[in-house]
């Protein structure tokens, strides 16, 4: 998918690059399969604001998404290629051989009128989802659930795809988008292939007004604000922090490990990423 350049009209259009949506087939999504979004503007049920940055942006209808592909042995052709401003990937509404009707994560490589299936028998091909005992060595997969059954958790974002890399006993070792290798047991399903709109991560957001649509935010630093908004805040002209970095509360920040206790499925880890210990 390219992108697309505009005429430098204005300083906002000058960089601003966005994609030309070619292989978008159908501009207005399957109203069964929408739910109304709430905006919590980062904030928790309890009306405090938990992240900050976030908050106002354009409308939007939530696709609900089938993580699980947990339909075998039911063929479905891709119908439509859609649009969907809650994600970075593209996604294909599916019509499945009994007459339901489903969205996915497009496949790179996929378009209208290709098929595909689900199950621990189909074939290991682009875009069917299978158990990772079933898929041979070396394959792109995306979509991969942590826990069987419960959905796909993780490499969904646009452009992403992992490698199996080992299969050994009840576990199968992967290697994720971030260089991470761990292990996933071997009865959960991933989808082969990977994530459409790979020039997503080459996309230059131009100006400030866009990344306000999408619901982001400004981020002011800590250093040009008053002591009593932030440890770092205050003296004259540009002064250092004069401390290790802390968060607008006095918490440390960047880089110190503040995790009491490690999540469960830290043990499979097997590398972490970027050569970490």
């Amino acid at each position: 998918m390219p992108l697309r350049n505009y005429r430098p009209t204005s300083p906002g259009l000058r960089q601003m690059t966005r994609p030309t949506f070619e292989e978008i087939t159908e501009s207005v999504p399957h109203k069964p399969l929408t739910e109304r979004l709430l905006e919590r503007a980062g904030r928790n049920s309890q009306g405090k604001l938990t992240v900050r940055h976030q908050g106002s942006g354009h409308k939007r209808l939530y696709r609900v998404i089938d993580w699980k592909r947990d339909k075998p042995g039911v063929p479905a052709r891709i119908a439509t290629v859609e649009y969907d401003p809650n994600r970075s990937a593209r996604i294909a509404l599916l019509h499945y051989a009994d007459g339901e009707k489903r969205y996915m994560l497009l496949p790179h490589g996929l378009g209208v009128g290709d098929s595909v299936a689900s199950g621990p028998e189909v074939e290991a091909r682009l875009g069917n989802a299978l158990p990772l005992v079933r898929i041979p060595l070396g394959t792109q997969i995306h979509n991969i659930e942590l826990v069987a059954g419960r959905g796909g958790q993780i490499v969904r974002s646009a452009g992403s795809s992992a490698q199996l890399l080992a299969k050994e006993g009840d576990h199968a070792t992967i290697r994720l988008p971030s260089g991470e290798v761990r292990r996933v047991r071997a009865v959960c399903m991933a989808t082969i292939g990977q994530v459409s709109n790979l020039d997503h991560e080459n996309q230059k957001i131009g100006k400030a007004g866009r990344s306000r649509h999408m619901g982001r935010r400004p981020a002011v630093r800590g250093t040009v604000m008053t002591p009593r908004d932030h440890p770092h805040g205050g003296g004259e002209g540009k002064s250092p922090t004069g401390m290790p970095p802390k968060t607008p509360w006095g918490k440390p920040a960047m880089g110190l490990r503040t995790r009491a206790k490690a999540k469960p499925s830290t043990k499979m880890i097997v590398r972490r990423r970027y050569g970490r210990g």
